[in-house]
């Protein structure tokens, strides 16, 4: 069978309308959101340690329930305001044996009792995220050092925002150095050497 040239030319651009007219109807489903991480892998540590916890407050906060950000957030396309939003940054790092309602120490120091039963970490950071990842890695310097525990949680936010790690002994802390270290996606920004005693 042969095609005059005026048929193959009509043949081919029937062939080709089908085909985009096939690909109009295709949608395709929206990239899942980044879990929010949470994880407490504390190594042998000197003494019985409890998994500690983080918390995120976006600043200034309106109420006392900070929660972590879902990490069910939609995926939102790209608007040129969002283009042009600054990625979240370090800002400062808190300890303390006490927080506020917005997850800020409420005074900070870098000595505490052996019966403190908590130390917490505030972390502030400048800038917008939607699951980056932040991290506080507690370690007693002592002897060979150990890690106490070692936490990650996923950041969701728009502005300004602290988050608060802890690390709890219900027994007594043993003396000595520690150092709690932050790191944003895997990297150092910040460290804080802190000492127990006996008080």
């Amino acid at each position: 069978m042969s095609f005059s040239p005026r048929s193959a030319v009509l043949f081919s651009a029937t062939f080709a309308s089908m085909l985009l007219l096939s690909a109009c109807g295709k949608s395709e489903a929206p990239a899942p959101a980044p879990a929010a991480a949470s994880t407490a892998a504390p190594a042998p540590a000197p003494a019985a340690t409890a998994p500690a916890a983080a918390s995120t407050a976006v600043k200034p906060a309106a109420s006392s329930t900070a929660a972590v950000a879902p990490a069910a957030a939609a995926t939102v396309a790209a608007t040129p305001a969002a283009a042009a939003a600054t990625p979240l940054s370090f800002s400062k790092l808190t300890l303390g044996n006490a927080v506020n309602n917005d997850h800020q120490v409420t005074k900070a120091g870098t000595s505490f009792a052996a019966t403190d039963k908590t130390i917490y970490a505030s972390v502030a950071t400048d800038g917008s995220s939607n699951g980056t990842k932040l991290n506080a890695k507690w370690s007693y310097l002592e002897g060979q050092g150990v890690v106490v525990s070692n936490i990650t949680q996923s950041i969701a936010t728009d502005g300004p925002a602290v988050t608060t790690f802890k690390v709890q002994n219900p027994d007594l802390w043993p003396e000595g150095k520690y150092k709690v270290e932050i790191s944003l996606d895997g990297k150092t920004v910040a460290d804080q050497d802190f000492q127990i005693t006996k008080r």
